[in-house]
């Protein structure tokens, strides 16, 4: 159902075209019969400028304008093809809140706006009092060439800003499609996994015979007998080294551990910090696991393993 106020700015549309057409003919530029703001989007979508025409019937100067410029053939076919064209009467609705914006000093009025971002307008050339077919002609042409090319360039960089939004848009639908798909996959293994894991039946291993028994342990004495040589042969040698104190061309190093205990041990001087860390290891201290060696003044970290 359409809007009662609607409808009023129609019917005074139609008003003026008729009133028009009684007095000046049927040659005249094709007004579109809707709202300002409707004739706007219209040239808006088709990339044209809108030429407005306020019509004062009482004013002396609108007869000579309308029978003679508004009529004239070449004025027609130069609007059409290149404008929209939108005329209200100036003593009605929105020919009367037209006027009050744009606020002529003289009749007849004409004007060439340009839609602007968020409904509101960009008004390029204002036209009042008589005028020549020429002159207008010559004015309108002007304005399409000056003011054109900065509309262009601002549609073609508004349909640039329009086209990227739409390929982030599907950027980000070909991302959470490709995210979805993968997590779907995931859950795929996961439940397989667990199927897997259900189905398995999985029986304890024990040691039954004696014989086994005795081989782990003798294993196991062996393997600590070694360790404990091993430690003891370490030890001989940094024992054979820490004797040779007083020679010059040893370095008695203090090294403080993290426990608190401190032990003092010389190295020779062609040693490499490689023979610090196998001092520290044939100690066999507790709670002496991964470590570096770290001198006080000036600090420095030797090595960032335990061979470095």
């Amino acid at each position: 159902m359409q809007n009662p106020e609607e409808s009023l700015i129609v019917s005074e549309t139609f008003t003026f075209l008729h009133s028009f057409e009684q007095h000046y003919g049927t040659m005249h530029p094709f007004f579109y019969a809707c709202q300002f703001m409707e004739a706007l989007k219209i040239a808006k979508d088709e990339h044209k400028f809108l030429f407005l025409y306020l019509h004062s019937p009482e004013h002396p100067f609108t007869p000579s304008f309308c029978r003679e410029t508004l009529s004239s053939e070449l004025v027609v076919q130069f609007l059409d093809a290149n404008f929209v064209s939108w005329a209200a009467l100036t003593d009605k609705e929105e020919g009367l809140q037209m006027a009050a914006t744009l606020n002529p000093s003289c009749f007849p009025f004409c004007a060439i706006i340009a839609p602007a971002p968020s409904d509101s307008i960009a008004v390029l050339q204002q036209m009042e009092g008589p005028i020549s077919p020429t002159e207008l002609i010559g004015i309108l042409q002007r304005t399409v060439e000056e003011q054109g090319l900065a509309f262009r360039s601002q549609r073609a960089k508004q349909a640039e800003q329009n086209q990227k939004i739409i390929a982030d848009r599907r950027l980000r639908d070909e991302q959470d499609a490709a995210y979805l798909a993968a997590l779907h996959i995931d859950k795929e293994k996961e439940k397989l996994k667990s199927s897997a894991l259900a189905g398995r039946i999985q029986k304890p291993v024990q040691v039954h015979n004696k014989a086994n028994s005795e081989k782990v342990e003798n294993h196991f004495n062996k393997t600590n007998i070694g360790k404990m040589k091993a430690s003891t042969t370490r030890e001989s040698q940094y024992k054979e080294v820490g004797n040779r104190g007083k020679d010059p061309q040893t370095a008695q190093i203090l090294i403080r551990f993290p426990n608190g205990e401190r032990r003092e041990q010389c190295f020779s001087s062609t040693d490499k910090v490689q023979a610090i860390y196998r001092y520290v290891d044939s100690l066999g201290l507790p709670g002496i696991g991964n470590y570096r060696l770290i001198s006080s003044f000036p600090r420095r970290v030797y090595g960032g393993t335990r061979w470095g």
